[in-house]
C-alpha cells in the first residue's frame, strides 16, 4: 500500500535504511548519521515531488517500511526511485509499490517515459526493474561522484506502450 509520503512523519522510521551504510552504498552521498539527518535529507528530496513521492506501508496508519518517487525530468518523461527498510525486503513490497506508481505515472500523469537510473553494480535493484518489464537502454559511464568514488549508470526505461507484467 501506498501513502503520500510526510519526511516528518516517515523519516524516523526510514532512518533504518538512509542511516544504513550497506543501504546507502549507491546512493550519492554517504548514510544519514541520525534521525535528524535523515529527515532533514528526506525534506530536501521531497521539494517539488510531493504529490508524487509515497510511503511504502501495510496499511494506511502504518509505519513507513519505504518511500518510491517519480521525479518529473523532462515533458511526460518520469525518473522512478524506490528504498525500502531492510526488514522489509524479500516479501514483494518493492514490486507491488513500484508496479502502483508505473501505473500512476502512465495512466493518471500522462507519462510516455519512466526510467530509472542504477549504479551498475546494484544488481538487486537491476532485477527488480527487470521483473517489471524495463529494459536496459543504456550504460552511462563516469555518470556520478559519489561517496564512494566515480560511478556508471545502468538506465532502464519502460515506455507507455510496454506490457505491464504485472497485469
Amino acid at each position: 500500500m501506498l501513502r503520500l509520503f510526510d519526511p516528518d512523519r516517515d523519516g524516523p522510521a526510514l532512518h533504518a535504511v538512509f542511516g544504513d551504510e550497506a543501504c546507502c552504498t549507491y546512493l550519492a552521498g554517504p548514510a544519514a548519521k541520525s534521525v535528524e539527518e535523515t529527515v532533514s535529507q528526506l525534506k530536501k528530496w521531497n521539494e517539488g515531488t510531493q504529490e508524487t513521492t509515497w510511503a511504502i506501508v501495510e496499511r494506511e496508519d502504518g509505519e513507513a517500511m519505504g518511500r518510491a518517487t517519480l521525479i518529473p525530468r523532462e515533458r511526460n518523461v518520469w525518473e522512478i526511485g524506490i528504498m525500502l527498510c531492510p526488514a522489509a525486503q524479500g516479501r514483494g513490497l518493492a514490486t507491488k509499490a513500484l508496479a502502483d506508481i508505473i501505473d500512476r505515472g502512465f495512466d493518471k500523469l500522462g507519462a510516455r517515459r519512466i526510467f530509472a537510473d542504477i549504479d551498475e553494480e546494484n544488481v538487486p535493484s537491476i532485477r527488480l526493474f527487470e521483473r517489471l518489464g524495463f529494459t536496459r537502454e543504456g550504460l552511462l559511464r563516469a555518470n556520478w561522484k559519489t561517496h564512494i568514488g566515480v560511478r556508471h549508470s545502468v538506465i532502464m526505461g519502460l515506455v507507455e506502450t510496454d506490457a505491464r507484467l504485472w497485469k
